[in-house]
């Protein structure tokens, strides 16, 4: 069961016909995600495997996991934020038994990104389950 933000994007993208309004609504959803704090862009919070520069910066609260991200492309910090509605606030041993891949089929996502943002989306995804295990 997806988390409430994501069911919120997922309705977003039913309403939203055209790709590219699909687009653009991902590319806001970045903007209005608050940036990363440039302390945590460190080689430790960067995400291998993406052609845009991308930072995770994970934590872990009464039980809950949460992580921060940015990166220097638009359309990759929308994607972070879709990732954002999809596992924060999850309990940190769901996480992993979130299948991200078919969540993120319902916004027909791989039918639209180039294979190198792709790529990229899966290494985020990767990412996000190898820190969640480690918290």
């Amino acid at each position: 069961m997806a988390q409430p933000a994501f069911e919120e994007i997922v309705e977003d993208f039913e309403f939203l016909e055209d790709w590219e309004d699909r687009y653009r609504h991902v590319i806001d959803l970045g903007k209005a995600m608050a940036p990363l704090d440039d302390a945590l862009k460190v080689p430790a919070n960067k995400v291998e495997g993406c052609a845009s520069q991308v930072w995770l910066y994970p934590t872990t609260q009464d039980g809950r996991f949460r992580f921060d991200g940015d990166s220097d492309a638009m359309i990759v910090r929308g994607l972070i934020a879709v990732l954002k509605s999809l596992y924060n606030d999850l309990p940190a041993g769901q996480v992993r038994s979130v299948d991200a891949q078919a969540e993120l089929g319902r916004l027909g996502l791989q039918d639209h990104l180039s294979a190198q943002r792709s790529n990229g989306l899966r290494a985020m995804i990767g990412r996000i389950r190898e820190v969640s295990a480690a918290e």
